[in-house]
């Protein structure tokens, strides 16, 4: 694991959040609560017909735009509650810009409506459907994965003036699709978990694989913070995190960092 953080100091997670929510996904697929080719409406209030499946949101295909309309710029998902959440989802027909299936447009609110069938489906909170279906497995403390982190662990860039920069509101209906954080001890542990042991079976949908080693990975970004975590087939791992930066330049390092234990090795 690079960054040189302390190991009980907590991240944002951003879109590695999504791994968590795919998890749980597979999980209750597994278990006969809900079926992959599910319609949102079976689970949601949502317009019959649409074709969009869970399936869908899990692997991008939805046709549902990146992010929820009207977000803002500074700090876009503060008013993206669960009651504007359930708007959205009623007219969810409106929303689509392709049919389901189509093609692949990575989407947030996508994430955000999975999440919320999710619990419906399981009659359970997101958070306690991640502690018993993927922390809990992985035999990680439910503190140690959380939306809400101690203030004094977390870590922060820094502003102009030196202060602590705010995190994004990410706490209410955008959660699933990035709103968690964890310590990083517990986010190599969930790459490893996932990805590498493969404790809870093969990797679920939400993971990028790319190449022919394969890299299995993902990644997320918020404000100021930056996560690359990725995994190759002989169980080499890597977990970067970064705070400011560009999203590319933190991939980069975890990529170059993966080839270079490659070389290493060969």
């Amino acid at each position: 694991m690079t960054g040189g953080h302390d190991p009980d100091a907590y991240v944002e997670l951003g879109s590695f959040t999504k791994v968590l929510t795919g998890t749980v996904l597979a999980v209750l697929v597994r278990n006969h609560v809900v079926s992959l080719d599910d319609p949102v409406e079976r689970w949601l209030s949502a317009a019959p017909g649409t074709g969009v499946t869970l399936r869908h949101l899990a692997d991008h295909t939805s046709g549902l735009p990146r992010l929820p309309p009207d977000t803002g710029l500074f700090n876009p998902y503060r008013d993206f509650t669960q009651a504007r959440l359930n708007e959205l989802v009623g007219r969810l027909d409106s929303l689509l810009t392709t049919r389901p299936g189509e093609r692949e447009e990575y989407s947030n609110l996508g994430y955000a409506v999975l999440g919320a069938a999710l619990t419906s489906a399981a009659d359970r909170s997101y958070e306690e459907l991640v502690n018993d279906h993927v922390l809990a497995p992985l035999g990680l403390p439910t503190v140690t994965v959380t939306a809400r982190p101690p203030m004094d662990q977390r870590l922060l860039a820094s502003s102009w003036f030196g202060r602590p920069s705010k995190p994004w509101d990410l706490t209410g209906a955008i959660l699933p699709a990035g709103g968690m954080w964890a310590s990083t001890r517990s986010a190599a542990r969930l790459l490893t978990g996932l990805a590498v042991d493969k404790t809870l079976g093969e990797p679920a949908l939400t993971w990028r694989r790319v190449g022919e080693r394969p890299l299995t990975y993902h990644n997320g970004a918020t404000r100021k913070s930056r996560i690359f975590a990725g995994a190759i087939h002989d169980g080499r791992w890597v977990v970067v995190h970064r705070l400011s930066g560009s999203i590319k330049g933190t991939d980069r390092a975890g990529i170059d960092e993966l080839r270079a234990a490659a070389k290493r090795s060969g």
